[in-house]
């Protein structure tokens, strides 16, 4: 069974769901923050494995706010 996250806020959200790999617990990565120009989504995996789950899930949602703050702040382009 799959761990998973999820915070939000009014124009974007961080979604996290965990698997499992030889080494222990990986995740995917899943943002979406909307805009006047529409919705834009983003998917990824992590590039570390965890011991647990709950590292998994807890260190993915950072990294995916983390993506959000660099998105609001224009640090890239999509």
């Amino acid at each position: 069974m799959a761990m998973s996250g999820k915070i939000s806020d009014r124009d974007w959200s961080v979604s996290v769901q965990t698997h499992p790999t030889e080494e222990g617990f990986a995740c995917t990565i899943h943002v979406v923050h909307r805009e006047e120009k529409g919705k834009f989504q983003h998917q990824f995996k992590h590039f570390k494995v965890f011991r647990t789950e709950q590292e998994a899930v807890l260190d993915g949602l950072r990294e995916g706010t983390t993506w959000i703050r660099h998105k609001l702040a224009k640090s890239f382009c999509r």
